[in-house]
């Protein structure tokens, strides 16, 4: 297989692209840095393709290497045919390339292997000829031997028939056309294993649907509870459906030899094919789900990151709590603590009223703007304090109810003990709810994906699959919005491009010992920082402030040459930096494409350094709608009727819809089909997480704690 013109044909792009992208990947060179930096290689593919490509690349490579590494055995063997070889060139799938060594691999016993032993294989051949003038019991005699444990006719038979059910089971084609059956006309089906099985999974009691249609979040409800213990799972096709191909192939005739045939295919299909066939198509029903589950929570994951950061602000930080109180943390615009406490806010109304006085000054000392309260236990009680306060203060104050998902995680971990070694457990929280309403990229880049909670079954994914995949999309994220080198921790720059752990800390303790940077040449005299290194991270790491304006921008080093003579072409000055109107007009009067040919840069890399040089640091982030803050007043679930108008933010996508924050304790539920008034195959085609989106109440399950929401406008 060409592997590079395989992925052209599957990805749709020109030979070109793919093979200079398979280069630059070659060449370790990260995703972030090639979509960012190779464009003109690559065609302008972003980081998304680009991951894609890369993961279908490792695919392909590994099913060259099987394919090798089983031509060489089955040649070892002997038993190579040049329609094996073109079998396994053709094979596109590792299922079919190991469908097709499974005759030749190395059997544990079996009873057809035992058969074998015994000498009964002259015996199935002689039955698979099925000439209707032999008489199967007098040509089985002659294999009747003691010796070798074969004491009658019969047995000698049956011998026979499970040599002809073991190689009915390992025909390739024969169970690429089954498998291929039971995806397009199978059935998966559900039961309870006992009256005493768990509730929860009380919708798969009684439960069966076509394997082609079932859903991927209905496949991880299914293997969890197989896995719980709670249901019996199944696929199958209707009966007698599946034995009709395996006859077909095998059964000449309805002579004796024919019937002995017969039954020997349909022992094979019971006992040998089926189950194996429905092992396997279960595992890519599971395989699929879990794909795509992985790429939903990637999806969540980036713009729960990637949401708008409420910058040049002092904010409080609410960590609720009952039994240990309230956990207050205020931190200044850049994420310094400022000052931390503990107040009571349902204990007594005396305990509440000393609460107020304490966030009153507290606000007032440090001039507060923004309170961002954690959406866990005593979240509704402290949200109506906060509420309730800023009525009666002078100060403009808002607030908002983040998710403090991961929170605890990050302030039991060691990162947060060598970040605030003087602080308790609990205060950490509080400074991590505060810092995640200022900046969510700085502050979730420290908790392990998975405990965000944005995602569906997360816990049942793959975990090495699921790093990956979640690990690229912060990777991805960072390196797309840049960071300060100056003021970055160390868990922000280990996501940047070419930079891991260690030389994070190794730059972070430069800074220390040094001063802040000054220019990122600088980034040469860290430790174990070398020019391979600086070439992939130098670009997405910001010096504002420093000796050079274009250290401050997404320009990478490597064309300061071609920007330089981009100003001095168009007449830039350097107190025109940032004045976007004034850069458009100077860059066209000139031509871009000109400027491109002259100073001998790609198009599309020239058309980056003009956007930066527009807006030098700029934030992709600000582009982006605002968080909604609240200031008035609050509702529980019980002031919601049926048709109300509410805003809310979406919390978290999953297959079958997305929750929204609407302001009471409970998220609502916007169902698939309440989403829009076209069809759409997911949620993800009308929402995200973070956005903020107009909603009617639909239906209040007060007992349960159910809202069910519509983006559909009453009529």
């Amino acid at each position: 297989m060409n592997i590079n013109q395989t992925l052209a044909k599957e990805f749709n792009l020109r030979q070109e692209q793919v093979d200079n992208t398979v280069a630059l990947i070659d060449d370790d060179k990260t995703i972030p840095f090639i979509a960012r930096y190779r464009k003109e290689q690559t065609g302008s593919l972003d980081d998304v393709v680009l991951r894609e490509l890369a993961d279908r690349l490792t695919y392909l490579r590994n099913l060259e290497k099987r394919k090798e590494e089983i031509s060489a055995s089955i040649t070892e063997q002997e038993k190579m045919t040049p329609e094996i070889a073109k079998s396994i060139e053709s094979a596109m799938t590792l299922v079919e390339i190991e469908d097709i060594y499974r005759p030749f691999k190395p059997k544990r016993k079996t009873r057809a292997s035992v058969a074998r032993e015994k000498g009964l294989e002259p015996l199935a051949e002689i039955l698979m000829k099925q000439d209707k003038s032999v008489i199967p019991e007098n040509e089985a005699a002659a294999f009747v031997n003691a010796e070798k444990g074969v004491q009658s006719a019969e047995e000698a038979l049956q011998g026979a028939m499970d040599i002809i059910a073991e190689d009915a089971s390992d025909n390739a084609e024969l169970r690429k056309k089954l498998r291929e059956m039971y995806l397009k006309y199978g059935t998966i089906s559900s039961a309870a294993t006992s009256e005493e099985a768990d509730d929860v999974y009380k919708n798969y009691f009684e439960y069966s649907e076509p394997v082609c249609k079932i859903a991927g979040h209905r496949v991880l409800a299914l293997d969890r509870g197989e896995k719980d213990g709670a249901l019996k799972v199944s696929v199958a096709l209707d009966d007698g459906e599946g034995e009709k191909p395996v006859i077909a192939e095998y059964v000449k005739n309805n002579g004796k030899c024919g019937e002995l045939v017969r039954t020997a295919c349909e022992d094979s299909c019971k006992r040998l094919i089926f189950p194996s066939i429905e092992r396997e198509v279960r595992n890519e029903l599971s395989a699929n789900a879990q794909e795509g589950a992985i790429k939903v929570f990637a999806s969540n994951l980036r713009q729960l990151i990637m949401a708008s950061p409420v910058k040049n602000t002092v904010t409080l930080g609410l960590d609720p709590g009952y039994a240990h109180g309230c956990k207050c943390a205020v931190v200044d615009s850049t994420g310094k603590v400022l000052d931390t406490t503990i107040i009571y806010i349902t204990r007594s109304k005396g305990e509440m009223e000393r609460a107020k006085t304490i966030i009153s000054k507290m606000i007032e000392k440090h001039h507060v703007s923004t309170i961002a309260i954690g959406n866990g236990t005593a979240s509704r009680e402290t949200e109506q304090f906060t509420a309730d306060l800023i009525k009666t203060i002078p100060q403009k104050v808002s607030y908002m109810v983040v998710s403090e998902a991961g929170a605890s995680v990050y302030s039991a971990s060691p990162l947060a003990a060598e970040e605030f070694p003087d602080y308790d457990v609990s205060l950490r929280s509080a400074v991590s709810i505060a810092r995640r309403l200022q900046d969510p990229l700085a502050e979730l880049v420290k908790i392990d994906p998975k405990a965000i909670g944005v995602g569906q079954y997360q816990h049942d994914m793959p975990k090495a699959r699921m790093d990956e995949a979640l690990k690229g999309v912060v990777e991805d994220c960072v390196n797309s919005v840049g960071v300060d080198l100056n003021t970055a921790s160390y868990s922000l720059l280990s996501y940047i491009s070419g930079i891991n752990s260690a030389v994070a800390k190794n730059i972070v303790a430069y800074r220390e010992e040094n001063g802040e940077f000054t220019d990122r040449k600088q980034l040469l005299k860290v430790k174990k920082l070398g020019a391979k290194a600086y070439e992939q991270c130098a670009g997405f790491l910001r010096v504002p402030g420093g000796k050079n304006p274009l250290d401050n921008t997404g320009i990478h080093p490597e064309s300061y040459t071609a920007a330089k003579a981009l100003l001095d072409k168009c007449g830039i000055t350097p107190e025109e930096l940032g004045n976007s109107a004034i850069i458009r007009e100077k860059v066209k009067s000139v031509g871009l494409k000109k400027v491109a040919e002259e100073t001998g840069t790609g198009l599309p890399t020239m058309t980056d350094i003009v956007k930066e040089l527009e807006k030098p640091g700029r934030d992709p982030r600000d582009e982006l709608p605002p968080p909604l803050m609240r200031s008035g007043d609050i509702m529980e679930i019980k002031d919601l009727k049926p048709g109300m108008e509410l805003m809310g933010t979406v919390r978290n996508v999953i297959d079958f819809g997305a929750f929204v924050d609407i302001g009471v304790h409970e998220d609502g539920l916007v169902h698939i089909s309440q989403m829009c008034n076209r069809f759409i195959k997911h949620p993800l085609e009308v929402v995200k997480v973070g956005e903020v989106v107009k909603v009617w109440v639909l239906d209040v399950d007060i007992k349960r704690g159910r809202i069910s929401l519509t983006m559909k406008k009453p009529v």
